[in-house]
């Protein structure tokens, strides 16, 4: 079931349901899985209720979690509870009565996907695109000013995270770095300087082994945003360490950008094909690696919707 089909959608809120999200639900073919979908905020360039449409069309119930931007919800990206996410979890589990829970990060939703899966549990498979293997500093609306505050919070208890320094110029601006060997932006300069105190990178890293979830990691060599190769490497060797015991794989797809893994239904959403030559001036890769980037999203999506259906 890859085509479009005929979509049912329920919207939720803080108010009513401790969360606010849009859930995505094929009206012709449904199986007794579900993923939730955590993009970003509620007004983010590429809305995660499109990435919970597609799930949707292989018969998986997408729900898509907004982080913030959204009535009852922080402004920013600061001090995001990943308590939402629990209540969330806890409609799929007991209302939807769904069977196999997976959840969906990508880049900084990544974070937050894998938080959930090791703070709140009972997740069967954690998918992970682009990620970051450890939380950050929260930012203002403007993405440059820093809050003194980790971007996530449990129970109340501010989680330990690393800092970018987002004040040494234009962040979208590409420069060559002789470590990376290639033009990356300054963006991705700023995540990179981030880890270089180890014993802090260590300290604020993602825990997936106490996840209990079979994981999949997807990420690309030509990132613009920041490396999430590094990153996917760094989980991996930590899960290698500890002979995690579920099932567990790295995907790391040569030149393949930041956005990869699920993206919109192309007959549904013509819309994002006609501009992708324009995000690809912001996402360099696209633009000077199309083939190898086009093909990184077809086989990610591939691999992730294998990795669900035959959990």
């Amino acid at each position: 079931m890859s085509n479009s089909s005929k979509i049912k959608y329920t919207d939720f809120t803080m108010i009513e349901n401790g969360f606010v999200g849009h859930m995505a639900e094929s009206e012709r073919y449904r199986t007794d899985k579900a993923v939730i979908v955590i993009m970003g905020g509620e007004k983010s360039v590429l809305p995660g209720i499109k990435i919970a449409e597609r799930f949707a069309d292989f018969g998986i119930t997408g729900l898509s979690v907004s982080l913030f931007g959204a009535e009852g919800l922080p402004d920013a990206f600061s001090a995001i509870p990943i308590d939402i996410l629990e209540s969330a979890v806890n409609f799929l589990r007991n209302e939807k009565r769904i069977k196999s829970i997976s959840i969906y990060g990508m880049s900084m939703g990544s974070i937050f996907a894998a938080l959930t899966a090791e703070y709140v549990g009972g997740i069967d498979n954690l998918i992970l695109c682009s990620p970051s293997h450890v939380p950050f500093e929260g930012s203002e609306k403007d993405k440059k000013t820093m809050t003194g505050h980790s971007v996530a919070v449990w129970r109340g208890r501010e989680l330990t995270f690393v800092s970018p320094d987002f004040s040494v110029g234009k962040m979208g601006k590409y420069v060559f770095d002789k470590e990376a060997g290639r033009k990356v932006t300054r963006m991705w300069i700023a995540y990179r300087n981030a880890y270089l105190d180890k014993k802090n990178e260590s300290k604020a890293a993602l825990h997936l082994e106490k996840t209990g979830a079979r994981i999949l990691l997807v990420a690309g060599t030509g990132d613009e945003a920041w490396p999430s190769d590094y990153s996917a490497k760094y989980i991996k060797q930590k899960l290698d360490e500890v002979n995690y015991p579920k099932e567990y794989k790295l995907l790391l797809y040569p030149n393949a950008s930041h956005l990869i893994g699920v993206m919109p239904n192309k007959k549904r959403n013509k819309w994002f094909y006609r501009i992708l030559p324009l995000i690809g001036l912001m996402y360099r890769s696209i633009k000077d690696y199309p083939s190898e980037c086009m093909k990184a999203l077809e086989q990610s999506e591939k691999e992730i919707m294998d990795w669900i259906l035959r959990s």
